[in-house]
């Protein structure tokens, strides 16, 4: 499929969910999948809200990445943080970098820094949108366009699901999109600055992130919150 026809049914697809939901809101982590998906919501000024989260370990490269679109599109951001209270018990109990020594100890960072967030930012929503694509890892091979995101329970939009690297990045050279600098130092994914690293040729997409961890274990919860996450967020808040 040609990228004109990308474009023109990814078009048609935002337009579509901005009409039948209301409160609609796109996620952004502003990654180069993200980046394409600011652009067509502000060139066809459609009523999606954006949000992203701010987790406190960023890379400087990806806030100033944040302020430049915000002045680019004039668009607002809304911003969404850990709950202070949760995080201080989390580092009090394990240490600033504990995600390093565990599998568990890695969620429970993700959980407090990113899904419950999330959750907050969701919350009064119709349906969001996602910049996953099914290239991008193991764990997101079966993804679809469209889905139910049964722990918001809300509609879940994925618009770029099949779109494959070399039609993200033609999108965004041709149409000159603001991009973070990461992309071109080996950083096809970004995410926290201790948690993500440039990888070698011929690795996965998102092998820089979480890199001391197995494949399959290598999503934030943001789109695969195991009950048990779930569960040692809440317990965590409750005892902060």
């Amino acid at each position: 499929m040609s990228l004109d026809r990308r474009l023109t049914d990814l078009t048609a697809l935002l337009h579509r969910i901005a009409v039948q939901y209301r409160a609609c809101a796109f996620a952004s982590s502003f990654g180069a999948e993200d980046m394409v998906l600011h652009d067509i919501i502000a060139k066809h000024a459609l009523p999606i809200t954006v949000f992203t989260l701010d987790t406190g370990r960023l890379p400087g490269e990806t806030y100033a990445l944040m302020d430049r679109v915000r002045e680019h599109y004039g668009l607002p951001i809304e911003v969404y943080y850990p709950d202070a209270r949760a995080l201080e018990a989390y580092v009090r109990g394990n240490g600033i970098n504990a995600f390093y020594r565990s599998v568990e100890l890695r969620q429970d960072c993700c959980a407090i820094r990113k899904a419950a967030p999330l959750a907050r930012a969701l919350a009064g929503r119709d349906a969001w949108i996602s910049g996953q694509r099914r290239a991008q890892s193991i764990t997101r091979r079966d993804l679809a366009i469209e889905e139910f995101d049964a722990e918001h329970r809300l509609p879940k939009f994925n618009p770029l699901a099949d779109w494959g690297d070399d039609e993200v990045w033609g999108y965004l050279r041709a149409h000159e999109v603001p991009t973070n600098p990461l992309h071109a130092r080996g950083y096809p994914s970004i995410g926290c600055a201790p948690c993500t690293r440039a990888i070698e040729p011929g690795e996965d997409l998102r092998a820089g992130r979480w890199w001391w961890e197995q494949p399959e274990h290598k999503e934030c919860g943001l789109h695969r919150r195991p009950l048990d996450v779930a569960v040692r967020v809440e317990t965590l808040e409750a005892v902060s």
